[in-house]
């Protein structure tokens, strides 16, 4: 927050700065305002320009996407505002070079001018706030995954489900039910099934010792060591 604010203050008095340059002098008290856009291309000339095609328009034009970035809390668009300030300042002072062959600065008025100055301490206004800006906060982050991931586990949870009711019938695991072989013996007992293995009953047999712990398992032949004592 307190960078985007910084940021944002950096910014306006750049672009402020850019727009307010072309009605400074630029070169021998020429104001920028007398430059055509198209001069910038074609070659720097005498002839006048008005207000709007001169160098003032780009100028508007980054201030705008400067305006537009600082709403947005894009700082993709303030340094492109910096770039559009830079780029058309650096690109008149090559064609100013080519047309007078040399730049001069003077105390004298002469050389360049405020406007100039102006120009490009706007346009490196403008990259270091964007360099400044923390931009727009990320929405979502780990508790959107998290939330992802819940309901992925819910859905596995589902299916699992489902495959256990299609495997064993509309029979599922219930933890509160009690397993008819290891509940209480007053439980009637279970007749074993047809051509299967017989199950020992522990109140009939001393030596089925074993059957609580393996209902279908048989008494060793020969250990006796676990009788109950008296038999």
């Amino acid at each position: 927050m307190v960078r985007n604010i910084i940021g944002s203050v950096l910014a306006v008095i750049g672009a402020a700065s850019a727009v307010a340059s072309p009605f400074q002098a630029w070169y021998n008290g020429r104001h920028g305002q007398d430059y055509r856009v198209e001069d910038l291309f074609n070659g720097i000339t005498a002839t006048g320009s008005g207000l709007w095609v001169s160098l003032l328009l780009p100028m508007v034009f980054a201030a705008l996407v400067t305006l537009i970035g600082l709403v947005l809390r894009s700082r993709l668009l303030v340094a492109l505002a910096g770039l559009t300030v830079l780029g058309f300042t650096i690109l008149w002072m090559v064609r100013q070079g080519q047309a007078a062959g040399s730049l001069t600065l003077s105390s004298d008025g002469t050389g360049l001018g405020l406007g100039v100055v102006a120009a490009l301490g706007g346009g490196a206004l403008l990259l270091i706030a964007a360099a400044v800006m923390s931009g727009r906060a990320r929405r979502g982050g780990g508790g959107g995954h998290r939330y992802v991931g819940d309901r992925k586990r819910g859905r596995d949870r589902d299916r699992d489900l489902d495959q256990n009711q299609d495997d064993y019938g509309d029979y599922r695991y219930d933890p509160d039910a009690r397993d008819e072989w290891y509940g209480d013996e007053r439980l009637p007992p279970v007749q074993p099934p047809v051509n299967g293995p017989q199950r020992y009953d522990r109140g009939s047999d001393p030596q089925s010792w074993d059957t609580g712990e393996q209902p279908w398992a048989g008494p060793p032949p020969d250990d006796t060591t676990r009788r109950p004592h008296g038999n």
